[in-house]
């Protein structure tokens, strides 16, 4: 939220500085994000005067001005403006100046042939407002030679992060009001004179939706001048961000920001017959002040007439009732609305404005007759007219909060020991009323105090949130315990490995498009879709990692990178059987583009193929502790990988047939065609939530006692059917002797001559360990033996 200084001291009686202001608000909790000076954006323009405005010599629609500064020699200066006339006083922008509309540096130069030393300037240029025909006229008793800054009276601009707990502080008044409590000037006092109503209100008011809008009030003012808005006001608006439209509708943004009160004005000549707060028609439309038309349903609650609806409540006016130069009765409309209410409408239909802000968040039920007076007198008093009575629909909630508070919880909740009577004034200072026995009434403005606590913390952020002490945790005497679980111990271990392996880690959103979910929903009904997600590209939660991480690569090829190797651990969530969400532990990783450079030996780059993703998913989850040796690579089946791999570059590793721990493969070229990725691409997704727990455990790893006799190697070659895994041969092997052999591998493979139609030749590795004594040849005898008995019950024969 911003505002000016000198509208803080509209409500703030202090003598303390922008700078002190703002330590003082971030000391309280208010924390200021910028503190800027316009003056500064305005350095290098000064108050002057044209003494004489003659026609450009090489250009008709140019004058040449001689601009006196009340010192030295006039300056000569090019200007197209129309209303530039000799006797008029404006805004010179010298050279060095920056323009702030553009950030122009001014400089001497020639235009058309005629030197030019500066700029006379206009309101658009100086960001002072919307016009531009012309440049700016100052008044006769403008001091030339004057910084235009200080002459203006230029404010410093604060711009503070108000939380959404603190909607009393969305105004200037309640930022002035913990300014007061915390001992920074005083509160000025604000009598509101009831404005009396000359004729009875000509417009009925009605409540429909008691739910939606719990009060409705109202009442015309009629034979107003709908003009610009006085400058005072101009200027707060604009340091506030909000630009100046009309007197009407800027008064309404005045009371909005100075109060925290939106309110909404209509033409009265655009209404017809009675004012409703209703529920909206199934189907209704209406076109917004934004220009924008909006479909309602009938959860929502909406301002309108016996035609049409003129108001979505609380958010946002209707383009059709909308006040003009030409408007010479309105309404008012000040309301209280459902915040709950305001809040679902807002999201569904995609519309942000201010009102919705502060109404969603809860305004001050309070405030609603104050704040309709006050609303008149300034239209009155800008506008002119004459004023009705008030129509007063239901009423707003008015139940008072009382909460039993003991003083002491201040130093045990919050760490600051507070005297009694400084907590007693600082309670009063915001507004609570406080009995003797400490019984606290919150003022129906704070609809974020709940309980003894919320009040605790209002006082200790008035008292100072720099005075409570930092005091570090108690720690237990010893080694500290370890504080990750063991499930965060595990990815820390696995973003080590891959880290070292050369996949760089990637954070991808967990929302994705719906169409791309659904390319990786595992089945029908599987895949999460929110229903007020973030935007459309984000409306359904990722069941897989993969597109997340095909989305960057397809970003990343763009842009010309070759090769990539990503890896990311996140959640995946699908939606559980009973309907309820599922939210799984995994571990993506995806490899395209060049796997190495093309370079001498070859003269082309190499690719990524299905054996390399294998490979990144057999390492890593090695590192998880998954017993590797056992795993079982199989095909496409129902269990996996899935139709968005390609059916014959694709496999999973299970645990037994059944327990899938990792897919991995080619993804299939029609995935790729939708992600507008070009292939090939290879990726695996290890379940980490599969893994089986690691047997024993402990901190310490086991003592590692090397061998005393060092190990024998053996090759074997095995004639195979050609459909036989080479996994399930090597793990046959390598479970003929336990006793001896530690270890047996796959180093080759042979179709060629010599080999029969339908079988294929595997090279087999085997690792055996010797023990107490070396071995005798009549044991590598019956280890060979015992070797090829295993292997033939696969169907696999030793070659000669």
């Amino acid at each position: 939220m911003k505002f000016s200084l000198e509208w803080l001291r509209w409500f703030l009686d202090t003598s303390a500085s922008a700078t002190e202001m703002a330590e003082a608000l971030n000391r309280i909790g208010l924390e200021v994000d910028a503190l800027e000076d316009p003056a500064e954006k305005l350095a290098g323009f000064r108050v002057a005067e044209v003494l004489a405005a003659a026609p450009h010599p090489q250009a008709d629609r140019l004058q040449v001005l001689s601009v006196s500064l009340g010192e030295g020699e006039p300056l000569q200066v090019v200007c197209g403006a129309s209303n530039a006339r000799a006797g008029m006083k404006g805004v010179l922008g010298l050279p060095g100046a920056v323009v702030p509309a553009n950030g122009m540096e001014l400089r001497k130069s020639a235009i058309r042939g005629v030197e030019s030393n500066g700029m006379m300037c206009s309101v658009r240029e100086l960001q002072l407002g919307d016009e531009h025909e012309g440049i700016i006229e100052l008044p006769g008793d403008a001091p030339v030679g004057a910084s235009f800054a200080q002459w203006r009276g230029a404010s410093p601009v604060f711009d503070v992060a108000i939380t959404p707990n603190r909607p009393d502080c969305m105004g200037v008044q309640g930022i002035a009001r913990d300014l007061a409590a915390a001992g920074i000037g005083t509160l000025k006092p604000r009598a509101t004179e009831p404005v009396p109503g000359s004729f009875a209100c000509p417009v009925a008011i009605r409540i429909e939706d008691e739910e939606g809008c719990p009060a409705f009030y109202g009442r015309v003012i009629r034979g107003v001048r709908n003009g610009a808005s006085p400058e005072w006001m101009q200027q707060r608006l604009i340091a506030a961000g909000q630009r100046p439209i009309s007197a009407l509708v800027d008064v309404t943004n005045y009371l909005m920001l100075a109060f925290g009160r939106p309110a909404h004005v209509y033409d009265l000549a655009k209404l017809s017959g009675a004012m409703v707060a209703r529920r909206a028609r199934e189907g209704e439309q209406v076109l917004a002040l934004n220009g924008k038309s909006y479909t309602l349903n009938d959860s929502m609650t909406v301002i309108a007439d016996e035609v049409q609806v003129h108001d979505i409540a609380g958010i946002m006016g209707g383009e059709h009732s909308g006040v003009t130069e030409a408007t010479s009765d309105v309404l008012l409309e000040i309301a209280y609305f459902a915040p709950e209410r305001i809040g679902a409408t807002g999201r569904r239909l995609g519309l942000a404005s201010d009102a919705r802000t502060r109404f969603e968040r809860g305004v001050d039920p309070a405030f609603l007759d104050e704040g309709l007076e006050i609303l008149t007198a300034l239209i009155l008093r800008i506008c002119g007219g004459e004023a009705s009575e008030v129509v007063r629909a239901g009423s707003p909630p008015s139940e008072p909060r009382r909460i039993a508070y003991d003083p002491a919880l201040a130093e045990r909740l919050g760490g600051v020991a507070i005297e009694e009577p400084e907590q007693r004034r600082i309670l009063e200072a915001l507004g609570f009323a406080v009995s003797p026995d400490w019984q606290v009434t919150a003022p129906r403005r704070r609809h974020d105090i709940e309980g003894p606590a919320d009040i605790v913390e209002e006082v200790v952020r008035i008292n100072g949130l720099d005075r409570v002490a930092s005091v570090p945790l108690p720690r237990v005497d010893g080694v500290a315990r370890p504080t990750a679980t063991p499930q965060q111990a595990l990815e820390r271990r696995l973003r080590r490995a891959a880290a070292a392996r050369g996949l760089h880690e990637a954070v991808t959103w967990s929302f994705l498009p719906q169409a791309q979910a659904e390319a990786f929903a595992p089945a029908e009904g599987a895949l999460w879709v929110l229903e007020n997600p973030i935007s459309e590209e984000m409306k359904a939660m990722r069941p897989s990692l993969l597109p997340g991480l095909l989305a960057a690569a397809g970003r990343n090829r763009d842009r010309g990178v070759a090769g990539l190797r990503l890896l990311e651990i996140g959640r995946r969530y699908l939606r559980a059987s009973d309907g309820t969400s599922d939210e799984r532990p995994t571990l993506g990783l995806l490899l395209a583009g060049e796997k190495q450079p093309r370079g001498w030996a070859d003269g082309r780059a190499n690719g990524f193929d299905a054996f390399d993703a294998k490979a990144e998913a057999l390492a890593l989850l090695h590192e998880a502790g998954a017993p590797v040796e056992k795993l079982q690579v199989m095909g496409p089946d129902a269990a996996g990988p899935g139709p968005q791999f390609h059916p014959g570059q694709s496999a999973t590793l299970r645990l037994g047939p059944k327990l899938v721990l990792a897919r991995f493969g080619a993804l299939h070229p029609r995935v790729l065609e939708a992600f507008d990725v070009e292939g090939p691409v290879v990726a695996a997704e290890l379940f980490l939530d599969a893994l089986p727990e690691r047997k024993g455990g402990g901190f310490a790893r086991p003592p590692h006692s090397p061998p005393a006799l060092q190990a024998v190697t053996r090759d074997f070659a095995f004639l195979v059917p050609a459909d036989l895994p080479a996994g399930e041969l090597a793990r046959a092997v390598r479970g003929a002797d336990k006793a001896n052999i530690v270890d047996a591998r796959i180093f080759d493979r042979f179709d060629g001559p010599g080999v029969p139609e339908g079988q294929v030749s595997l090279a087999v590795e085997v690792v055996l360990q010797p023990g107490a004594a070396s071995f005798t040849e009549a044991d590598l005898r019956g280890i060979t033996e015992r070797i090829v008995v295993t292997a033939g019950k696969l169907g696999a024969v030793l070659r000669g």
